[in-house]
């Protein structure tokens, strides 16, 4: 969170300087994209732990109401190295799609700085599972996820219709693994920091 707090300083601290801004309107289309990293928890399970990993994001956020949006986050694949507890070796990888979906509330929208706090639901979907190392020749199945997602982020204009853009967001992400060959079944808690520095529009 404090990686957050710098960074909302700093656009703060910009919108002194900013030119004018015209507020949000109901109606109105936020688009925006940029890059986003996902930071799993400490502790995964006591079998594996999970590697952080980076991507392309995207977010669309449509205005209900001046200050209330509907925002739905897309990426292209994170990818994440997969390790043993025990010795810390790579056992596996994989890769997920993280579709949100989030209700925000957007304070102080007549401004350059645009702070908003918003809360959704995840949908985790996990592909590609490979074996390596001590699984090596074995297949790895991780169960989908459903979870409760919350963030805190701003905007700050750099134009009337264009604005940097900066988001943290925690995400409740459980999956099950299977490995049938060993007959191995454990829950992964991964719940990660995802944070994200994206480029915007207002149309």
């Amino acid at each position: 969170m404090s990686k957050l707090f710098r960074l909302l300083m700093v656009f703060a601290g910009l919108a002194l300087v900013s030119m004018p801004a015209a507020a949000y309107e109901k109606g109105d289309w936020l688009l925006r994209v940029g890059v986003g990293a996902v930071d799993p928890k400490s502790n995964n399970s006591e079998i594996v732990s999970v590697d952080d990993g980076a991507a392309l994001v995207f977010n669309g956020t449509y205005f209900l109401t001046p200050n209330i949006g509907f925002e739905i986050l897309a990426a292209t694949p994170f990818s994440h190295d997969i390790d043993l507890v025990a010795d810390g070796s790579k056992a596996g990888e994989t890769k997920h799609l993280p579709p949100t979906f989030s209700l925000q509330y957007h304070f102080m929208t007549d401004g350059t700085f645009r702070p908003y706090a918003g809360a959704g639901l995840n949908y985790t979907q996990f592909f590609d599972e490979e074996t390596t190392g001590a699984l090596a020749g074995t297949s790895l199945d991780l169960d989908e996820s459903f979870g409760l997602a919350l963030q805190l982020g701003a905007d700050l204009d750099l134009s009337d219709r264009m604005f940097l853009n900066v988001d943290v967001r925690y995400i409740d992400i459980e999956t099950t693994a299977t490995v049938p060959e060993a007959d191995l079944s454990f829950d992964v808690k991964i719940d990660p920091m995802v944070y994200s520095l994206t480029l915007g529009w207002k149309f």
